[in-house]
């Protein structure tokens, strides 16, 4: 008996707005579910799939694994193995999706207000903090600065960040030039606007260690 012939398989056509608009072109690339969150992972630098899903707490692994590879059929970002004895792969942003930092700091000045309150069901990560509180560090000198809240530690970059170099971190850096302490609330206020870095410092609610030039610097800001 003649073997019938599978139906050839179509590659799934991703959802689009089709609409001739910037705005709509971006959703295209960025509106689903979780995709800025994956970016908002991947600003930290090159990420391990394993250590993207436990920091994207409520995401499963089909669905990671579905928008990581949309992801990387739009060109937001790679997938590289590193070298031995390491043997895994990571994810990283390209270019293109480093370019998303702006949108991402605006999304989250925009939705700080809505955090007045922390839910009991809502997970939390220290470096989840990173994005507000560069809003309020805008200006500084560059440098690496570690930061550490009740909820954990992470570091950033501050001043101009070369493309495709991490913006922040989970935990301490090695070598950072200084280092603050503060509580998530104030973070938040930063990123609000309701209070300056200078103000904060000089009422005692932030600490600074170190003496270096940027330490120096966020002492006298």
């Amino acid at each position: 008996m003649p073997r019938q012939q599978q139906p050839a398989t179509r590659p799934a056509r991703r959802r689009s707005y089709d609409q001739f608009c910037a705005c709509a072109r971006a959703l295209d690339a960025v509106g689903d579910r979780w995709t800025l969150l994956i970016v908002r992972e991947l600003l930290a630098g090159p990420r391990r799939y394993t250590d993207l899903h436990a920091d994207l707490p409520g995401v499963s692994t089909d669905v990671l694994a579905s928008r990581l590879k949309d992801m990387e059929q739009g060109g937001l970002v790679t997938r590289r193995k590193l070298p031995p004895p390491a043997a895994a792969s990571v994810y990283e942003l390209t270019a293109r999706g480093h370019g998303l930092l702006p949108v991402l700091a605006a999304l989250a000045e925009w939705g700080a207000p809505a955090l007045a309150e922390r839910r009991p069901t809502d997970a939390v990560r220290a470096h989840w903090f990173a994005l507000p509180l560069l809003r309020a560090l805008e200006g500084a000198a560059a440098g690496v600065l570690d930061v550490h809240l009740d909820e954990g530690e992470f570091h950033v970059r501050t001043g101009e960040v070369t493309a495709g170099e991490p913006v922040y971190g989970d935990g301490p850096a090695a070598g950072a030039d200084a280092r603050i302490a503060l509580d998530a609330e104030l973070c938040l206020a930063l990123g609000r606007g309701e209070t300056s870095f200078a103000e904060a410092v000089a009422d005692g609610r932030i600490e600074i260690s170190g003496d270096s030039a940027l330490a120096k610097e966020l002492r006298a800001s």
